[in-house]
């Protein structure tokens, strides 16, 4: 790119920046010299990252919303706007996932995943994009996940929420690609945090959080003329 810091003073917004994949992949953005709007539901742990990030000298803000109410999503990209300008970058990261068979999910609990996983991601990507489309340029990425491609035992409704998401992703790339902005999916296969139970496996051999934001780094940093769409990523040895 032929710069130290090719985000260098652009604004990325990333919700579920308070831990696990989203503060690896805000601490990445951050080395990479973008400013940190830090989205998360608890105020605590969205606080401790927000003070992880800038003991890293990297600049960041905290910004507490539900992604599963319409009216706080749009009053976070209100509040970006207001306290740090247009944003240029943002990563959907938030998520939920329970694993149980489909004859046991409720009705609350299809509405909840979905509204989370799927839901949020419309309505905070439709927010963003007028002003990225003025712009001509921006970059919106989802995190998915393998569950996104697969189907297994369990996984119903999540798996429900990441084909849908898989589904959003490549056509709002197709709807966006002739403005000058890139959308494009990371589908990560089981990551070494608290998002699910890793009962019985070895860490070590899961991906970590550092490998996701590696994807993420590699989508931001791809030359003007490429467009990566879409990165699977699955550990090295089976687990």
């Amino acid at each position: 790119m032929g710069s130290e810091k090719p985000l260098s003073g652009k604004i990325a917004l990333i919700t579920g920046g308070n831990r696990g994949v989203g503060l690896a992949i805000a601490g990445r953005l951050g080395k990479l010299g973008a400013r940190l709007a830090l989205s998360g539901r608890n105020v605590e742990t969205l606080q401790a990252a927000t003070d992880e990030m800038r003991r890293a000298s990297y600049d960041a803000t905290p910004f507490r919303a539900d992604m599963m109410r319409p009216d706080e999503i749009l009053g976070l990209v209100e509040q970006v706007h207001c306290g740090m300008g247009e944003i240029e970058v943002l990563v959907n990261n938030a998520g939920l996932g329970w694993f149980k068979p489909v004859h046991e999910f409720s009705e609350s609990d299809w509405d909840t995943i979905l509204d989370t996983n799927l839901k949020a991601v419309f309505l905070l990507s439709k927010a963003v994009i007028p002003e990225m489309i003025k712009r001509g340029s921006g970059s919106i990425i989802n995190i998915s996940s393998l569950a996104g491609k697969n189907t297994f035992s369990n996984g119903s409704v999540y798996c429900a929420s990441k084909w849908g998401l898989m589904g959003l992703t490549g056509c709002m790339a197709e709807d966006l690609r002739g403005y000058g902005i890139r959308v494009a999916a990371v589908c990560p296969g089981s990551v070494a945090t608290e998002f699910s139970n890793h009962s019985g496996r070895d860490f070590s051999k899961l991906l970590q959080a550092e490998d996701v934001a590696h994807a993420v780094e590699m989508i931001l940093t791809q030359g003007e003329q490429s467009f990566i769409s879409e990165i699977q990523m699955r550990p090295r040895y089976k687990v």
